[in-house]
């Protein structure tokens, strides 16, 4: 099969080339268990040396990377190089608690019997990835994963193959060896031809449909599984705020990345005394986002990775408006070449709308009105996904009373869309399993052994 990598921005062709068939992955994951063989026996200053200098690569070839991404997913080149330079932090946070997660971990000492743990990698390690934040998704796993000592089967999302296939070549001119991370090229059935090999645990992020069939084939072999998958994220904003201050925050936290984020805002919910303050201010920020060539470093609003969303879109605009909802700004498809959709807000939205209960995946977002704290709370939980929530609100004290019952793995006071290489990012429900991040996030990749030991009498 041919994998043809197209132009979001204007439908052109950048490349074709061949996926890796079920003989292909095949080879490749028996090379993944070989490099492992090595790699886990490897020191880990030599690990921490590859994955520093790996770094140091990504500042040297951040222009190329940076003008790759753009021109195969579509992301303004300012947000490329916003995402190239902000994943050296999450680099830095591992290579500075690696070691201590490693450490062997003395325990309880009774007459002659001494217990310890310590820690061994899982083995290889599938790693099926994102487009729309290959560098943050992917580095989440394959970071801590050969840190640690594992091999990697790295599938890269066929919407940002080059962007993988560089991250590839970069890894390996660091020193790490070519079968310890083992680059796949290919879509779904490249997908499914790794699930079939034998694996140590399956790192995947995505949609939830395809999350579900993930976890059904991985179960076969009882291995580890990690889903990091949609959100439906809700903000409220209450009565309190700087108003113009909130609008700002939520429709940066709505359209970056066109909106194609998994904890972009998806729908808000605001208190009745400041609604129609807030929906005009909102507005009047959306309209100011400049859509347009993705390569122009002025561009806000670029195209949708994917032509099928711009379907998904339509119905949702159709249907909101169907409704009841009011057409704010935007609305439709922008003409042209290109998958462009204009920036869209809907005003009056409620959750009898396909907007305020499906992810939408693009630029788009509802606004409902709400009387109490009480009820933003109920309507924030009206979901099966949970990965983040905000509240907007003056007093932390009120906040923090909303978020703790919130549904969600990530609570936000005064803002939104933000990740720390220092928490978690885990959801809840329909946003996945597992998590990435923060030295859980290093845990994750490796297996505790105990030792019980007993000097003789």
């Amino acid at each position: 099969m041919t994998l043809k990598i197209v132009n979001p921005a204007n439908g052109v062709l950048i490349q074709e080339m061949e996926e890796d068939g079920p003989a292909v992955v095949s080879q490749k994951a028996q090379s993944a268990w070989s490099g492992f063989a090595s790699w886990s026996q490897a020191p880990l200053p030599e690990r921490v040396r590859c994955l520093t200098l790996f770094r140091e690569y990504l500042v040297r070839d951040e222009e190329r990377l940076a003008q790759t991404l753009t021109s195969e997913m579509g992301k303004p080149v300012s947000q490329s190089r916003n995402e190239v330079k902000g994943v050296l932090g999450r680099i830095d946070f591992f290579l500075a608690n690696v070691e201590n997660q490693l450490k062997t971990r003395a325990l309880a000492t009774a007459g002659n019997t001494r217990e310890r743990i310590s820690w061994e990698p899982l083995g290889v390690i599938a790693n099926i990835s994102a487009w729309n934040y290959p560098f943050f998704v992917g580095a989440n796993v394959f970071v801590p994963a050969l840190l640690t000592g594992n091999a990697v089967l790295y599938k890269p999302s066929e919407f940002a193959t080059l962007t993988g296939l560089h991250i590839a070549e970069l890894l390996h001119e660091a020193g790490v060896p070519r079968d310890v991370f083992v680059p796949v090229v290919g879509g779904g059935a490249t997908g499914a031809a790794i699930l079939r090999q034998k694996l140590s645990g399956v790192f995947f992020t995505g949609s939830y449909a395809t999350g579900k069939r993930i976890a059904a084939e991985a179960a076969a072999q009882l291995i580890k599984v990690q889903l990091e998958l949609g959100g439906k994220d809700p903000v409220y904003v209450t009565d309190d705020v700087d108003i113009q201050a909130a609008a700002e925050a939520t429709a940066d936290g709505a359209f970056y990345n066109t909106g194609q984020s998994c904890c972009a805002v998806e729908r808000i919910y605001v208190h009745e005394k400041i609604f129609d303050q807030f929906q005009e201010a909102f507005t009047n920020c959306v309209r100011k986002f400049k859509v347009g060539d993705p390569k122009d470093a002025g561009t806000y609003i670029g195209p949708l990775t994917r032509p099928t969303q711009l379907d998904v879109l339509d119905e949702q605009v159709r249907d909101a408006l169907a409704h009841g909802a009011k057409l704010l700004c935007g609305g439709q498809r922008r003409t042209g070449p290109g998958n462009y959709f204009e920036p869209t807000v809907l005003g009056s939205a409620t959750h009898a709308m396909e907007v305020m209960r499906e992810e939408s995946f693009g630029p788009i977002i509802g606004l409902q009105k709400v009387q109490t704290d009480e009820e933003a709370l109920a309507l924030m939980n009206d979901t099966t996904y949970g990965l983040t929530a905000a509240v907007f609100a003056r007093e932390e004290a009120r906040a923090e009373r909303i978020l703790a019952r919130v549904h969600a793995g990530s609570a936000y006071w005064n803002c939104c869309d933000r990740v720390s290489p220092a928490l978690p990012w885990s959801g809840r429900g329909n946003s996945g399993l597992g998590l990435t991040l923060s030295t859980y996030g290093i845990d994750a990749f490796l297996q505790p052994k105990a030792w019980h030991l007993r000097a003789p009498a």
